[in-house]
């Protein structure tokens, strides 16, 4: 059982939710709904893949906030044979884009891509070309056992009948309500009556169950090539998107193969540029191993100044060198060798804060969602999935049913720069579904929503996991901090005794009720079986499945 974790500086936490164990399969994921779906996927004979693909049809309906068909995704796919791969369906600029099709707004920082009329942040002109769904269609032909239609069937049933609100949903609709109410599509479901639903109140989404039914018939073809998808663009032409038939027609998922990296005897394996998350994990767990972080203790002052200073080396040179690799030349080799850590490990001072630059030469959103899936086959899936900002785009397309994203706010609207607008290009993102071996054998998956918070969050448990020596349980829930080269933020948990002597080392701390979202992921035991945990920053719900069928030749007598 997990208990309080007491670390030498007197930091406590208690976890606030409990570990699910199986034999035969588990799913994790941020809605209870969602992994009963995957795990009924499991329960008929199938794969992770097709509880993977069944959970995220589900999530589309039971967190529309967060993830969507018309949005982008990366999954981390580990095969029975032991291999590895990532799919990329990450959302794509429109070919119609130009680079000056908006304006930054006068006096915008360096990394803050606000444009005037917030012309990519709210409306049409904001959403990217979709990757999400062809993605999953595809994953699913390839690696799963079921049928489209099969997977589909529990986000049908809840989209068309409803199901109850969460007090979480409702505090997004809450913090997203101004927007929503301006397009009255999307304000007839969330706002009814012009309030936000209320925790218990049905959600109901007839038109989108109409659309999941012409997507289980037809395929990924209904919208790349269909009429949902002449529906869509023909809501971009009228009201001044970019999104057109060619879009649809043109855009591919891409295959890509781990960024792999070494941490104290554990392989350690995440995402691939556009990814800025695998290269810079291993920079910093490459820099950290040179310190021995198990005595230094979690959650000390020593511990977070480190953690700090290795996440503000990371972010500098992730501003000067991410991108699409399609577009720019990204260092990998450079970032994550050994050399460099011990490069970038020297400069650092112990006692004292520092403001670091780039080493190498050359704006994203909270608002995600990710699962995680294991059958008792040795297939794993780990994905994280979004329409990046609260609500997307915060319209509705109707005819669809469908909240687009607004993946446009991730692209710099200034020409000439790694992360500028270019048609066809693909979104950089710090999606991190990670997956940790020893000796060849998996013992960790597991990822998280939160924008660029998630590859610091994926690091620091990964560092719970090898060096504080947490449970899997205990890692995904334990406080976190965050900090690009500003402040520092520090989650709560963390005592007023160590905040202050962060600031005695020139940290400008900022206390935080939460860093990035809701981690899940399974560990895998030597004798076969699975914990999964989810941690308490969303509806994060483990669903593990053992037992089985009745052993061969049994007889049942009757009236004897």
């Amino acid at each position: 059982m997990t208990k309080d974790w007491r670390s030498r500086a007197g930091t406590i936490f208690t976890c606030q939710k409990k570990t699910a164990s199986g034999s035969r399969g588990m799913v994790v994921s941020n809605h209870p709904l969602a992994s009963a779906a995957g795990a009924e996927m499991l329960a008929a004979g199938g794969n992770a893949v097709d509880a993977a693909i069944a959970t995220l049809f589900t999530l589309t309906v039971v967190e529309p906030m967060m993830v969507g068909i018309i949005g982008g995704g990366m999954a981390h796919v580990r095969l029975a044979d032991g291999s590895h791969r990532f799919i990329d369906g990450q959302s794509t600029v429109p070919l119609a884009v130009k680079p000056d099709a908006y304006r930054s707004k006068p006096g915008s920082a360096h990394d803050v891509f606000d444009t005037v009329g917030d012309e990519n942040l709210v409306g049409p002109k904001s959403v990217g070309a979709p990757g999400s769904l062809k993605a999953w269609c595809e994953t699913l032909r390839r690696f799963g056992t079921m049928s489209l239609a099969d997977v589909m069937q529990p986000a049908i049933k809840h989209a068309a009948r409803g199901y109850p609100a969460t007090p979480y949903l409702h505090e997004c609709i809450t913090d997203a309500a101004t927007d929503l109410a301006k397009d009255k599509p999307i304000a007839k479901i969330y706002l009814p009556e012009g309030v936000p639903l209320k925790p218990g109140e049905r959600v109901v989404q007839a038109e989108y169950a109409e659309t999941l039914r012409t997507i289980a018939r037809e395929g990924e073809a209904a919208l790349y090539s269909g009429p949902l998808g002449d529906i869509l663009v023909d809501y971009m032409k009228q009201h001044g998107g970019f999104i057109t038939h060619d879009d649809l027609r043109w855009y591919k998922t891409v295959e890509r193969q781990p960024i792999k990296a070494s941490y104290r005897g554990w392989d350690i394996l995440g995402p691939p540029p556009p990814a800025a998350s695998g290269v810079h994990i291993a920079q910093m767990l490459n820099i950290l191993e040179g310190y021995d972080v198990r005595s230094m203790g979690f959650g000390t002052a020593e511990t977070i100044h480190l953690l700090a200073e290795v996440l503000k080396i990371a972010f500098a040179d992730r501003a000067a060198a991410s991108g699409d690799p399609d577009f720019i030349d990204v260092p990998v080799a450079r970032l994550t060798s050994k050399d460099y850590a011990d490069e970038r490990r020297g400069a650092i001072d112990p006692k004292r804060a520092q403001r670091w630059g780039a080493g190498v030469k050359q704006f994203e959103s909270a608002y995600t969602t990710h699962m995680t899936a294991a059958d008792a086959f040795g297939n794993v899936v780990a994905t994280t999935q979004t329409i990046n900002n609260l609500f997307g785009a915060k319209i509705m397309i109707p005819g669809l049913g469908v909240v687009p994203n607004n993946y446009m706010n991730l692209f710099d609207p200034r020409p000439g720069r790694a992360l500028s607008v270019q048609p066809g290009k693909r979104v950089t993102t710090s999606m991190s579904p990670m997956m940790a071996l020893r000796e060849g054998r998996i013992v960790y998956a597991f990822g998280l929503p939160g924008g660029k918070r998630i590859f610091p969050s994926a690091f620091q448990a990964l560092v719970n996991l090898i060096d504080h020596g947490m449970s899997l349980q205990e890692a995904v829930e334990a406080p976190r901090v965050w900090t690009e080269g500003n402040a520092l933020e520090v989650e709560l948990a963390v005592p007023d005794s160590v905040r202050a002597q962060l600031k005695e080392r020139g940290h400008d701390v900022l206390p935080a009720a939460t860093v990035a979202g809701g981690m899940n992921g399974i560990e895998f035991h030597d004798d076969g079986t699975m914990s999964g945990a989810a941690c308490w920053r969303a509806d994060g719900t483990p669903i593990g499945l053992a037992g089985g069928l009745a052993k061969a030749g049994v007889r049942f007598g009757i009236g004897r």
